[in-house]
C-alpha cells in the first residue's frame, strides 16, 4: 500500500509521516519512506543526520530513467523519458527491494529496523531561480509509476506542503492520501482545495486532525470537514521533545497517539488496491503532459510510449542489471 502525506506548511505532516512509517515497521513487513518535500526534514524526524542521507533521487534523475526504460523497445533513451512515462512491454519493474534503488538511493534507519528512506533532495543555488521543485520530484513519480508494491508492503510519502503537490500528476500514485489539518481557518482553507481536486480525480481522502487542545478543537474540524475527520492527535509532550532534537523511540509516544497510528494502520489496509484505476491514471496524466509540454520539450510524440496492451500491477522477474 502507497500512502501520502500532505497539508498546509507546519500543520505536523512529515511528524506524522515519521511517526506512521516506525509504526509500521515495528508491525513487520518492508517499509520505504519518501521524503518529496521541498523543505527535506524527514531524515531528521526519523532521527538521521545531515551526513546519514541517501545520495538524493532528484540528483540522478538520468540514471533511474535509463535503469527503469529496461528494453521497452518505445522509449529509445532516457531523454525521452518524461517524469509521466508509463510502464510498458519491456519497462524494468521494481519492488520495493529493488537492489538498485536499494544500493544508490536508499539507506537504513538505525533506529528503526524494517525501515528505509529516499529522499529527493533540497534546491541547490544551481536550481534557485531556473527550475522548479518537480524536476526533482519527478524522480520519485517515476519509481512510483514503476513499483509493484504487494500485501504487507508500504510506501510512505512527505509530500510538498499546500496545493503543490497538486503541480504533477503524483497525488494520484496513493491508495490513500492522509491530509493532516489543524483545527484552523489556514487548515480549513487547504482542506477544501484538496478536497475539489481530489474528488475531480477519484483520490481517496481522509483527514488527520492534529495539535488538538479541546473537544472544541475537535468539534470545528468535524463541522468543516465532516466524515472525512478519521482520527485525531491531542498535543504531544513527546512528539514536541522529539522535534526538538530529543531522543525518541515510539514508547515515547502517549498512549492516544498509539491508539491515532493504529487507526491509520487499520484504515489504510482496508483500502482495496485498484491497479486499473492506476493505470488509467497513469495514461492520462502522461496524455496530459505529452499535449501540455513534454512533445515539444523532447520533440517527440510521446503517446506512442503508451502500450496498451500492458498489464500494471504484474510483479516483476528478478534482474541483475
Amino acid at each position: 500500500m502507497r500512502v501520502a502525506f500532505v497539508g498546509k506548511g507546519g500543520s505536523g505532516k512529515t511528524t506524522l509521516s515519521s511517526l506512521f512509517a516506525r509504526h509500521l515497521a515495528r508491525q513487520g513487513g518492508p517499509v520505504v519512506a519518501i521524503d518529496a518535500d521541498i523543505n527535506q526534514h524527514l531524515g531528521l524526524a526519523l532521527g538521521l543526520g545531515s551526513d546519514q542521507l541517501p545520495p538524493p533521487m532528484g540528483l540522478a534523475i538520468t540514471q533511474i530513467k535509463d535503469y527503469l526504460r529496461g528494453d521497452n523497445p518505445r522509449i529509445p533513451s532516457a531523454a525521452a523519458m518524461v517524469k509521466t512515462t508509463p510502464p510498458g512491454s519491456g519497462s524494468r519493474l521494481i519492488t520495493l527491494d529493488d537492489p538498485y534503488f536499494a544500493r544508490e538511493h536508499a539507506t537504513t534507519v538505525p533506529a528503526v529496523p524494517g525501515l528505509r528512506l529516499m529522499v529527493t533532495g533540497p534546491f541547490s543555488e544551481d536550481d534557485l531561480g531556473v527550475a522548479c521543485y518537480h524536476s526533482k520530484v519527478g524522480a520519485v513519480e517515476l519509481f512510483l509509476n514503476h513499483l509493484v508494491d504487494g500485501p504487507g508492503e508500504h510506501v510512505i510519502v512527505d509530500m510538498t506542503a499546500g496545493g503543490d503537490s497538486f503541480a504533477s500528476g503524483m497525488f494520484t500514485r496513493f491508495d490513500m492520501t492522509y491530509l493532516v489539518a489543524e483545527p484552523t481557518r489556514q487548515g480549513i482553507g487547504v482542506y477544501n482545495q484538496y478536497r475539489e481536486h481530489a474528488r475531480d480525480f477519484d483520490v481517496p481522502l481522509a483527514v488527520v486532525g492534529n495539535k488538538i487542545h479541546s473537544e472544541g478543537d475537535v468539534a470545528f474540524l468535524r463541522e468543516h470537514v465532516g466524515d472525512h475527520l478519521l482520527v485525531t492527535l491531542p498535543h504531544s509532550p513527546a512528539i514536541r521533545a522529539m522535534e526538538q532534537g530529543r531522543p525518541f523511540t515510539l514508547d515515547d509516544l502517549e498512549p492516544e497517539g498509539h491508539r491515532a497510528l493504529g487507526v491509520l494502520r487499520d484504515h489504510l489496509d482496508a483500502q482495496t488496491k485498484d491497479w486499473d484505476k492506476f493505470g488509467r491514471q497513469t495514461v492520462e496524466f502522461h496524455t496530459r503532459n505529452a499535449h501540455a509540454w513534454a512533445n515539444r520539450a523532447t520533440g517527440q510524440d510521446l503517446l506512442q510510449q503508451i502500450d496498451p496492451d500492458f498489464v500494471y500491477g504484474r510483479r516483476p522477474t528478478l534482474t541483475t542489471r
